[in-house]
């Protein structure tokens, strides 16, 4: 007979709070930073000691409830948001690279990894595609 290891369901509960929670510190931070509440971008440690949990136990949770690293998540909203901010063409690259706490060059960097193409390129694509052409 073969053994299973089921999970309780409180900790199935716990998991997924805590998954919550983090998604929420994400938007709230994130919000801070956009409006200049904050200077620095948190890092998942910061994330950790603000819901009072350890780091480690934060990242396997994310990971074991979603598959996907507390980082992913994170990222895919600093670039939800920088896209939005190239999109509206009101706003140079390098203050849009400010206003998320990169260095220009870093942020170009940290943005082509993730969209393929840099974010002045990005623009112009958009504008491109808004125009019509």
């Amino acid at each position: 007979m073969e053994a299973t290891l089921t999970i309780p369901k409180k900790i199935l509960a716990r998991q997924h709070e805590i998954t919550a929670d983090y998604l929420k510190a994400i938007d709230k931070h994130l919000d801070d930073v956009m409006n200049n509440r904050v200077l620095d971008m948190f890092e998942i440690r910061d994330f950790a000691e603000a819901m009072h949990i350890h780091p480690t136990h934060l990242s396997n949770t994310i990971k074991l409830t979603t598959g996907q690293h507390p980082c992913y998540f994170f990222e895919e909203k600093i670039m939800e948001i920088a896209k939005a901010l190239l999109q509206e063409n009101k706003t140079s690259v390098a203050e849009i690279a400010t206003r998320l706490t990169f260095d220009p060059s870093n942020f170009t960097k940290f943005f082509k990894r993730f969209q393929g193409v840099t974010p002045k390129h990005y623009r112009e694509q958009w504008l491109m595609k808004d125009l019509g052409l």
